[in-house]
């Protein structure tokens, strides 16, 4: 399928604020960034080509300028494309120049200890959550922890405490009907879904059980400091470790990380 669908989380399903018409060039030019960065490695032209659906020609000449600015890397052949460093700084200075994740920094260092397990501050991205900021467990069994990791938000307690302070009629806007399957435990149906979000709005906490990773259960907790939310906090624990009193505590933490960061952020942008 072409990137130029009209997904919420793709370059041609965000349109102008103005109203006014996108410009060609620059819409091609983010969705080939888009489609390097969901897919690691480097690439043929051909098999670019089939995915974006572009003219061979002027898709090469496009490719051949990004190498140029740096925003691309080919191999030592000069015929495979991936994603290139200028990227990487980019996503950098926008991790760098937040002030919510420059102030969740203390919050998450305090969750880390209080739980020693791995967690996480994420964002959401249209129907995706995508990681700012993490701290990595000390147990030697632990979840990988990678900043800039886009995730699917039903199947990560993250994006499902952040699709709980939306309304059911703009969740039904945000996702189609049929979910893509994680694993076996991901949850596929969007009303089943929905089911689930008023319990996380009762509780007010997700849980994702192994629905994005086998053997992994998370717990996640929207922060308040706007409406609907954001950004929120996680934490993921191997489920051979996961012991009844240590789910409580992992619980109990969260909720007292998603207060103080609640705070912090308010300050720094209150609540329109």
């Amino acid at each position: 399928m072409p990137v130029t669908d009209e997904s919420p989380g793709s370059a041609a399903g965000r349109r102008p604020v103005d109203g006014g018409s996108p410009v060609k060039s620059a819409v091609r030019t983010v969705e080939l960034l888009e489609y390097f960065a969901a897919r690691p490695g480097t690439h043929g032209l051909t098999a670019i080509q089939e995915a974006v659906g572009y003219p061979k020609s002027s898709l090469y000449m496009l490719l051949r300028t990004l190498v140029d600015l740096g925003w691309i890397e080919t191999d030592a052949t000069g015929t495979r494309y991936g994603i290139g460093v200028r990227a990487l700084l980019v996503g950098t200075s926008y991790i760098d120049g937040d002030e919510v994740v420059a102030a969740a920094r203390p919050t998450l260092d305090r969750l880390a200890d209080d739980t020693t397990e791995t967690v996480h501050l994420a964002r959401l991205d249209g129907a995706d959550v995508v990681c700012l900021a993490a701290r990595t467990a000390r147990h030697h069994l632990r979840p990988g922890a990678r900043v800039g990791r886009r995730l699917p938000a039903h199947s990560t307690s993250l994006g499902k405490a952040l699709l709980a302070t939306y309304t059911d009629e703009q969740i039904r806007t945000m996702l189609p009907p049929s979910l893509t399957p994680v694993t076996d435990h991901t949850i596929t149906d969007r009303e089943q879904l929905i089911e689930e979000l008023r319990a996380v709005r009762e509780r007010g906490f997700a849980e994702d059980r192994e629905e994005n990773t086998v053997g992994l259960r998370c717990f996640g907790t929207a922060i308040p400091y706007r409406t609907p939310a954001r950004d929120a906090l996680s934490c993921s624990v191997p489920t051979a470790r996961l012991t009844p009193a240590h789910e409580q505590t992992v619980k109990d933490a969260l909720l007292d990380a998603r207060a103080d960061l609640t705070r912090a952020a308010r300050r720094l942008r209150p609540n329109p």
